[in-house]
């Protein structure tokens, strides 16, 4: 039993390893390289950013690549033996199939605990540090940020427009001054200038020529007939402010870069509302991570019930089944906020259903 136990455990070990790899090259990391390569292109981002972004993707694509690429090798594996034979084999011999299976479910506990702790901890982290890259990256070189011919919001009370971008230097520039209600409240044009890190402030220097200020009324920013034409500078400077930039991206980080233990603390000092999506949250991290024992319960039997080999047989079976699964969770998610949908219970549904389905079917094979 021990040699059978060594042979399943690594069969199944060595395509979920495989699988998770396809799965994050292939969805996650083929689809971060298409946007980033934009990026490169058109700010000019050198490679070393580049790669560090796609380095904290990876752990939260981890979070379900790893269930999904475990599903997928008990697809594979299990079908395999199953059209080899070797389960006949086994049977007749007194093993049973529940027996065949201990080393799946010890690794699908040992999966689960991994998700939890890349799910509380190592993902958060992640996310929070992809937060503070733009910030990252004005400081160390703001003309990174600008893109021509696209209006940049990175910063919460401005929208700058560029026309251009030639030699370094900025062509067409247009900045907005937003109200409270993102209403233009002071617009400066410049036909060119300069972005850099102001040494004497915690913001960002633009240096320009040919500028002219337009001041609308703050009462009443919508009236065009109360613009005032301001100065008009041949040349001038404007400080942009990071302050604001820095204090968008602390306050509104997302639930899931949230540590375990400051979503703890969320959830205890927040509203009512907010407290629901962060305990939604909470357990979307548990959710994910029993995913791997649900997923060995469904696996195996429908293995089994496939008898076949192919790997595209078993890669479109996992494809429907982590679809049908991860939906639920998508669900849970945007009725977070909706005590009536109850969310808590949306975000465990999936693993009780897969999970009764699969004990079902698996203990019926076990039986024959």
């Amino acid at each position: 039993m021990k040699i059978l136990d060594r042979q399943t455990g690594s069969d199944v070990l060595l395509a979920t390893t495989f699988g998770v790899a396809v799965l994050c090259l292939v969805l996650v990391l083929g689809n971060v390289f298409k946007e980033l390569f934009d990026l490169m292109i058109n700010k000019n981002l050198p490679l070393g950013p580049v790669l560090g972004f796609v380095l904290l993707v990876v752990p939260f694509s981890l979070s379900f690549t790893i269930p999904w690429g475990f599903l997928t090798a008990l697809l594979l594996v299990f079908g395999r033996m199953s059209a080899d034979n070797e389960l006949v084999v086994m049977q007749t011999h007194g093993v049973r199939l529940l027996r065949a299976c201990v080393p799946v479910f010890l690794l699908a506990i040992g999966l689960s605990g991994l998700c939890l702790w890349i799910n509380a901890e190592v993902a958060p982290r992640a996310e929070a540090k992809m937060l503070s890259t733009v910030f990252d990256l004005a400081t160390r070189d703001p003309m990174d940020l600008l893109a021509p011919d696209e209006v940049i919001d990175n910063f919460e009370d401005r929208r700058i427009y560029i026309g251009g971008k030639e030699n370094g230097t900025l062509k067409n520039i247009i900045i907005f001054e937003m109200d409270e209600q993102s209403m233009p409240t002071r617009m400066i044009t410049a036909k060119e200038g300069r972005l850099s890190r102001d040494p004497k402030t915690s913001g960002l220097l633009f240096q320009f020529s040919h500028a002219r200020f337009e001041h609308r009324d703050k009462a009443d920013p919508s009236n065009l007939e109360n613009i005032q034409t301001g100065l008009i500078m041949e040349e001038g400077g404007y400080i942009l402010p990071l302050d604001r930039l820095l204090t968008s991206v602390r306050r509104y980080k997302p639930r899931r870069a949230y540590p375990m233990s400051d979503l703890l603390k969320h959830m205890a000092a927040g509203a009512d509302g907010e407290m629901l999506k962060a305990e939604v949250e909470y357990h979307r991290r548990f959710s994910l991570a029993m995913a791997c024992v649900t997923f060995a319960l469904m696996g195996v039997p429908l293995g089994i019930t496939a008898h076949r080999k192919e790997t595209s047989v078993g890669f479109g079976i996992g494809v429907a089944v982590a679809l049908a699964f991860y939906f639920f969770v998508v669900l849970a998610l945007t009725f977070s906020g909706s005590p009536q949908a109850h969310p808590v219970f949306l975000m465990w549904l999936p693993n009780i259903l897969f999970g009764g389905l699969g004990a079902f079917l698996l203990l019926r094979l076990d039986r024959r």
